[in-house]
């Protein structure tokens, strides 16, 4: 049996601020979560979101949901 790595990448939006997440979507398929650490620190905690949910978070990012006035 072989065990899936992740595959981490970040935005090209990023423009290299030292505010940057990376995400492994690779694994959204075969394990139902999208894994995001802080690309700062590559050895530290990674958090596992549901696809579902992390496909909505992007999608209100894209249309603008979180920006504040």
């Amino acid at each position: 049996m072989t065990t899936e790595s992740p595959q981490w990448f970040k935005s090209s939006y990023s423009n290299n601020g030292g505010q940057c997440i990376e995400v492994a979507a690779n694994l959204a398929a075969t394990h139902g979560a999208v894994p995001v650490r802080d690309s700062k620190n590559r050895s530290g905690p990674v958090l596992a979101f549901p696809t579902a949910s992390f496909t909505s978070f992007v999608a209100g990012v894209k249309t603008g949901a979180f920006l504040t006035l």
